[in-house]
């Protein structure tokens, strides 16, 4: 069983192609039983288009409507441990620090099922919040802009929070798109983390115990680390 990160991305026939390995498992976990996915979605109030995009890249996927179970909270609230009664686990994407809020009451019950057996898949906050030093957001360090404001979720100075856990190291996402990958770089140099990958959008990192680390999608994971020289990057290609 794996843990597949999503960098995000619009088309949902791509991101649900992406996650077709992730959906195999999860009918392999439920081993003849009615499967089920937990999808896990924290909206704005005025959010009316989420969980139909969400429940079609699950779809696309393919997992049948049936099989889907969507928890769909607002902003500030938080998950119950019931969610994850499932054979596979789906966060969504939103506003970054909004999910590592509404997951905290069920990072250690996560953390786990995976360990168990079970098979996580993030998307955009999704991806970034499995990481146990969860980069939620931001667009400074030390007062020096890194990337664009808008990228900030809603944060000024970069922050790196306690996340689920699943990963040892930090995780950025809509790499290439949203240019990200200059605050996993600044936050590198500066030891807010010690290393980390940023994904770009329409592409995903899965890892597990049974293989090396992969990369699929029409995108790259770009690996960040520290090097005697300063930082090193490298990029990893499907």
């Amino acid at each position: 069983m794996g843990i597949h990160l999503l960098g995000g991305g619009r088309d949902v026939a791509a991101c649900g192609s992406l996650l077709e390995a992730f959906v195999r498992e999860a009918r392999e976990r439920a081993a003849g039983r009615a499967l089920a996915i937990a999808l896990l979605l924290v909206l704005e109030a005025d959010d009316d288009a989420s969980v139909d995009r969400f429940r079609g890249v699950l779809e696309a996927a393919g997992a049948a409507s049936d099989e889907i179970r969507v928890h769909a909270i607002l902003e500030g609230e938080s998950f119950a441990d019931a969610v994850i009664e499932a054979d596979g686990v789906f966060v969504g994407g939103g506003l970054t620090p909004a999910y590592l809020d509404a997951v905290r009451g069920i990072r250690e019950v996560i953390r786990e099922r995976v360990a168990g057996g079970m098979p996580y898949a993030g998307f955009s906050a999704g991806a970034a919040i499995a990481a146990a030093p969860a980069l939620v957001g931001g667009y400074r360090v030390r007062g020096i802009e890194v990337v664009s404001a808008d990228a900030g979720e809603e944060l000024d100075a970069v922050e790196v929070r306690p996340g689920l856990g699943l990963l040892d190291f930090a995780v950025d996402v809509h790499a290439a798109q949203w240019g990200t990958l200059s605050r996993l770089v600044a936050a590198v140099d500066a030891r807010l983390v010690a290393d980390g990958v940023a994904i770009d959008e329409h592409t995903a990192l899965v890892i597990s115990a049974q293989a090396a680390p992969s990369v699929r999608g029409s995108g790259q994971v770009w690996r960040v680390e520290s090097a005697a020289s300063g930082v090193h990057v490298q990029l990893l290609r499907a």
